[in-house]
């Protein structure tokens, strides 16, 4: 059975939205206490995209649904980027609003750099691998996931090999990824070129020859998913849990993982779903229940069977058919691990280096 998060140390978080956050003065000050009911029975979820249905039957909707009926909280859910999410949070910071945030790397690390999470160390944390979780208790993942592209089935016999087949004048304005700083799986692109040809400068040359092909900005992957299953795109970005989840309505969707150059391994990286609690947040006991229960074995044991991910226990072992799918999906693929001080530290910079090559 695929073990994500056991079989390989180079795994790691990776990616769902957004940049630099450009905060006014206000904004940078100690944040403030929320003018919310903190005794109401509720909770504020900010969380990026990818887990939760717009039929009803995803991970969240029965987690969120499962919860309520347990604890009798309920949950208020914000979808956005994971960029997104850690820039209203800092928007918000003299008035808090949410009380959990649930984000991909970078962007969670980007949270705790700017002090918007508080330490807590949810139930069950201790059998999350020590690289899926921050040493000093501010963000753990609570679902595991990897980056990918996808194509259509339908009108690909099969997906392309190498970046390089995605130059190919067959993908012209049918190819589209989404938005560096501001999707976290668009910034996964740049983080996986990067490493498969060696360097920001080789994939940034690369980058610029792919634009030809590019239909242009999206700020969210998940909107790509059902443009590509219906064949308005050939090729998109994503992630595997998010696409794998959406296979039942979208049966359309491939996935599949460049490699670098031809007879090349496959390559990708672990962009977990990270979940903190948020500081100063206004139904903050509330919140620590939620954390608690997303990582309880009966919910670590859902993430594969309802939400097509991977658990982020490594004390959980899944036996269903999608556990089984998703290893099937995994074979043969090479997972590295990116260095996420340098890209914490750098983003900006790998950012612009893109809208210059690209003219974005």
């Amino acid at each position: 059975m695929f073990r994500p998060l056991m079989s390989r140390p180079l795994r790691k978080p990776l990616a769902a939205c957004c940049g630099a956050l450009a905060l006014g003065a206000s904004l940078t000050a100690c944040g403030g206490a929320s003018s919310a009911d903190p005794n109401a029975k509720e909770i504020t979820v900010y969380s990026a995209d990818g887990l939760k249905s717009e039929k009803g039957d995803g991970f969240y909707d029965k987690v969120f649904k499962d919860f309520e009926k347990k604890t009798g909280i309920k949950v208020d859910y914000v979808e956005s980027g994971s960029g997104a999410a850690v820039q209203r949070l800092a928007r918000e910071r003299a008035n808090t609003k949410a009380d959990v945030v649930v984000t991909l790397p970078p962007f969670i690390q980007q949270a705790d750099g700017k002090g918007l999470l508080d330490s807590y160390r949810p139930k069950g944390s201790e059998q999350v691998a020590a690289a899926d979780k921050a040493p000093n208790g501010k963000w753990t993942s609570v679902v595991n996931n990897y980056f990918c592209f996808i194509y259509n089935k339908q009108k690909l016999r099969q997906p392309p090999k190498t970046w390089a087949d995605l130059t190919d004048t067959a993908f012209r304005d049918k190819l589209q990824y989404s938005t560096p700083g501001v999707a976290g799986d668009g910034t996964a692109v740049l983080i996986k070129a990067m490493h498969d040809f060696g360097g920001q400068g080789p994939a940034m040359k690369f980058l610029k020859k792919l634009q030809a092909n590019n239909v242009g900005p999206s700020s969210s992957t998940g909107q790509l998913a059902p443009k590509t299953d219906k064949g308005e795109l050939l090729v998109a970005n994503g992630d595997v849990q998010m696409n794998y989840a959406n296979m039942k309505s979208m049966p359309h969707q491939g996935i599949f993982f460049p490699a670098a150059k031809p007879g090349g391994t496959p390559t990708t990286f672990a962009l977990p779903y990270a979940a903190g609690l948020v500081k100063n947040a206004p139904h903050a006991a509330n919140a620590r229940k939620f954390l608690d229960y997303l990582l309880s074995e009966d919910v670590q044991k859902e993430v594969s069977s309802v939400g097509g991910g991977f658990a982020a226990r490594k004390d959980i072992e899944a036996t269903d058919a999608n556990a089984t799918a998703l290893a099937k999906i995994m074979n043969g693929v090479e997972i590295f691990r990116p260095d996420w001080n340098d890209i914490d530290k750098n983003l900006d910079g790998y950012i612009d280096a893109w809208k210059t090559a690209t003219g974005s």
